[in-house]
């Protein structure tokens, strides 16, 4: 399984597609979640789906949809850039909702500032119209597994 993932996250990089991980992933299917590279960043997008709306009146996207977002691209992405031998394990997740989510696509980044050799702090970041309005901002500790060795 470790040998699997390995090979997956190296062909991942080398090719920038990271659809596969997602597939490994059950809840990332069922919400729609999607991964690209940029440089060095990466852009996971939440691609506007009936399914996902929380309130029908306006349309609104689930503020519990919206938490899952966030809280697995920052798991992904500390796994895509740690190389850990699989998904972080959460350790807390606090998020603050700035404005409604929209009926439409969301997008998010993430930051880490890792501490020490087996707990990381990223910052989450949501928008849909432009990435200075944000729609929801969060914080999440992870404890990862040793990095797989090359």
């Amino acid at each position: 399984m470790i040998d699997d993932l390995k090979k997956q996250l190296q062909q991942a990089h080398a090719e920038g597609d990271y659809a596969p991980l997602l597939e490994l992933i059950p809840y990332a299917g069922l919400i729609g979640i999607e991964c690209s590279r940029v440089g060095d960043e990466l852009l996971f997008k939440l691609p506007a789906n009936k399914d996902n709306i929380g309130n029908p009146l306006l349309p609104a996207i689930h503020g519990g949809v919206i938490a899952g977002f966030m809280e697995l691209a920052a798991a992904l992405h500390l796994l895509i850039f740690t190389g850990a031998p699989g998904v972080p394990k959460i350790i807390d997740f606090s998020l603050d909702y700035l404005r409604a989510g929209q009926f439409r696509d969301t997008w998010a980044k993430c930051q880490v500032c890792r501490q020490g050799r087996r707990v990381a702090n990223v910052a989450i970041t949501a928008w849909q119209s432009t990435e200075s309005e944000p729609i929801a901002t969060a914080r999440a500790h992870f404890k990862i597994e040793e990095p797989l060795k090359s």
